[in-house]
């Protein structure tokens, strides 16, 4: 299912062990730190190497951990595509986007890019490369994307102008992140559950035969890998080495 697209492979972690060292070095440290509290000097010695070889990689600061999110992006991505692949009804949009959102939530870096969080990312909030990393692959996004498809197997209901659709959908999608990262809700009620009967509610969803879910499946599996590239690209840019 899906067209073929960039392997990791060309990514300098995977020829390099000391790359790999130095972004699970800066990993831990952003996160426990933030980025007003990282310095190439402490990723340098935390992943025992010299400060020369983290910029052999990485030019500066901002690359790296520009090269930090994109590759939980890369990683987010892979795992819907493969749960995808294993599940066509995942397609189903009250099954597609609680896993959505709740696989970008175990990420740190894009849960903070998403709650604008400035004691984890700093001014990377508002880098360039970020936002246009949350722009082409953040679940908003996705959702939206999502919708034609879904439309066009007949699965959610089409009798509203389909911006309008997409709107209330983004609207609900975010309204849902805000409730998860700042809790506002009785601890008994849990917030994904709440979102999936309320895009029931919202869309429609109608019951339709397994071929046109796999169908809704293989689209949304052959955007995923568009924008696998495009992560790719923009982590590449961030790595000054060659692959």
């Amino acid at each position: 299912m899906g067209a073929a697209s960039p392997d990791r492979g060309v990514l300098p972690e995977a020829h390099s062990t000391k790359a790999a060292r130095i972004l699970e070095s800066a990993m831990a440290l952003l996160v426990n730190r933030g980025f007003k509290g990282l310095t190439i000097a402490d990723v340098a010695q935390k992943a025992y190497v010299g400060k020369g070889t983290v910029y052999l990689y990485w030019p500066t600061k901002e690359d790296l951990l520009i090269g930090l999110i994109g590759r939980e992006f890369l990683t987010a991505t892979d795992e819907l595509t493969a749960r995808l692949v294993a599940d066509p009804d995942l397609a189903r949009p009250s099954q597609f986007c609680p896993a959505l959102i709740s696989t970008a939530r175990r990420r740190p870096l894009m849960t903070a890019l998403h709650d604008h969080n400035d004691d984890v990312l700093g001014l990377l909030t508002t880098h360039p490369r970020a936002v246009a990393l949350d722009a082409a692959i953040g679940p908003r996004t996705m959702m939206r994307a999502a919708l034609p498809s879904w439309r066009n197997h007949g699965m959610v209901r089409t009798d509203w102008d389909v911006d309008e659709q997409a709107a209330a959908l983004v609207a609900l999608t975010h309204g849902t992140m805000m409730a998860i990262s700042r809790p506002a809700m009785s601890d008994s009620v849990d917030p994904l559950k709440v979102f999936a009967a309320a895009l029931t509610a919202l869309l429609g969803e109608t019951e339709v035969s397994d071929d046109r879910v796999r169908a809704a499946a293989h689209e949304l599996v052959d955007f995923f890998h568009q924008r696998r590239t495009a992560i790719i690209r923009t982590i590449r840019s961030s790595d000054d080495s060659p692959a």
